[in-house]
């Protein structure tokens, strides 16, 4: 018996294959093997097409199943996790209208804010726990402004892992989670945010109607049966963003706990057991995972957009796409704390929240020709990208979030020795690494779906913590950060 999860991402998608009984890992893989390709048309714009994304998904699915020899009779759950704040737009016949504006997009920014203050600041923070923002709702108001024409075929819109859902099953559903992550629904009310739809002129029957996070969302129809191998008829039975799902598979669940990833963004995640606001909206605030109204859990969540991005770049620039991580992060670790003196700003991927929504661009600072090489590019990378999240953590101690204690998968930036010791030496805390992945963790969750496990505790059993940085010292990463901050602020001021 075995569980399947996805984890759709911007660069990847992901899936594992985990027996259900014994919760042995049977198989990681991915695809593509290097990066899916996000488009810009435009400054700020980024797009990626949903149907890549289904090709993938049925590509590694044969693959992964005829490799391990997995009858497709034997898979008796499938978990979804996705890339939050997409915008999919599908018409009647369920056929994609336009490039997937995906969460790094910032055209419509300009729309949230405005709508923020027509409405009201309070209005908004009580119900919506957030400014509209640059989020899913705000994009379909740009795409009924600038798109008329696609606009008028609209039958649904959905989330990126709706739509995923909706290839493998045929059916058009949401949850309320990923409506709080798209800023479509209203807390105080415990429904669809109708005074937003209605503020932006759109109609609310656009918006699916909802099944649990956990439990049956469907079956497998014949035609997804034939493309991707999977057994007509397996149930399709979780589906969360890939923020609450990796919190999720960190078994991060209970008030005061807190989650991080380090991908082409980062993000923390902290839970807290009522609904809850940053005034100045630099953080934003979702419906966790096991959401109830009469258990309010709710994820705060901080979001860098230009994290990983920048390290990937300035590779594929310095060294070229197939040089591997491990290459760069010794060449990282041989320069000293702070990269003698060279600063680099990260945010290069769009619009930052923690900003204000002020879009920086990536900014190297005090580069000295006859001394910094590459290694001190990307020490520097490094540690100005930990410092992005240093930065972003102290709004959230401000709200009263514990961080002595930071719970991570064994991926991406956090196997970087440099960037996890910036972050633990520069707050002075504890980070977990554990070995788990988005995959992972929506694989199991199906597992609670079907009522194989009672919970995640159940699930993911003796999980044990693969290695811990602890922060050795202060001193000279807290100066390094100071140093960047106020050149953070000297930017800030600028814009």
């Amino acid at each position: 018996m075995y569980l399947l999860g996805y984890d759709l991402g911007s660069s990847s998608v992901k899936a594992a294959l985990v027996d259900a009984q014994t919760k042995r890992t049977v198989a990681l893989m991915q695809q593509p093997q290097t990066e899916m390709l996000i488009s810009s048309p435009h400054p700020g714009w980024a797009e990626q097409d949903p149907e890549v994304w289904w090709e993938h998904v049925c590509a590694l699915t044969q693959e992964l199943l005829n490799i391990q020899g997995v009858d497709a009779g034997d898979i008796k759950g499938i978990g979804i996790a996705y890339q939050m704040h997409g915008l999919v737009l599908v018409d009647r016949n369920l056929e994609v209208l336009r490039p997937s504006i995906i969460w790094c997009d910032s055209r419509a920014v300009d729309i949230g804010e405005e709508a923020f203050m027509q409405l009201g600041r309070d209005k908004c923070l009580r119900h919506l726990l957030n400014s509209p923002g640059n989020f899913t709702a705000s994009k379909l108001k740009w795409v009924q402004m600038h798109e008329p024409q696609i606009y008028q075929k609209i039958h649904k819109m959905l989330l990126p892992g709706d739509y995923l859902a909706m290839k493998l099953t045929g059916n058009l559903h949401t949850t309320i989670s990923g409506l709080s992550e798209g800023i479509l629904w209203d807390f105080d009310k415990g429904q669809v945010a109708d005074f937003l739809m209605d503020h932006y002129g759109i109609d609310s029957n656009m918006i699916p109607d909802q099944v649990p996070t956990f439990g049956i969302q469907g079956e497998v129809d014949a035609e997804a049966a034939q493309l991707s191998g999977l057994q007509a008829g397996t149930p399709v039975c979780y589906r969360a963003g890939d923020q609450p799902n990796n919190a999720l598979a960190l078994n991060v669940m209970a008030p005061g706990e807190v989650a991080a990833t380090g991908g082409t963004s980062g993000v923390v995640y902290g839970i807290v057991d009522k609904p809850t606001f940053d005034e100045q909206v630099r953080v934003n605030s979702f419906a966790h995972v096991n959401y109830r109204e009469d258990n309010p859990s709710i994820g705060v969540l901080l979001c860098i957009n230009g994290a990983g991005i920048q390290y990937r770049y300035l590779k594929q620039l310095l060294h070229g796409p197939e040089t591997p991580y491990e290459e760069i992060e010794k060449l990282a670790a041989s320069v000293p704390v702070n990269s003698e003196g060279l600063r680099i700003i990260p945010f290069g991927n769009g619009a930052e929240r923690v900003l204000g929504n002020k879009d920086l661009g990536s900014q190297v600072i005090n580069l000295q020709l006859n001394r910094h090489g590459p290694a001190h590019l990307y020490r520097a990378a490094l540690e100005g990208i930990a410092f992005s999240f240093v930065y972003g953590m102290e709004v959230l101690q401000e709200m009263g979030l514990n961080l002595n204690i930071i719970k991570v998968g064994n991926d991406n930036l956090f196997q970087s020795q440099v960037f996890s010791a910036t972050i633990s030496e520069t707050l002075q805390c504890e980070i977990q690494m554990v070995e788990t992945t988005g995959a992972l963790g929506a694989a199991f969750a199906s597992g609670i779906a079907i009522q194989l496990y009672s919970d995640m505790d159940q699930a993911l059993g003796d999980n044990p913590v693969l290695h811990t940085f602890t922060p050795e010292g202060e001193g000279a990463h807290q100066q390094g950060y100071e140093i960047w901050k106020n050149d953070l602020q000297r930017l800030v001021d600028k814009t």
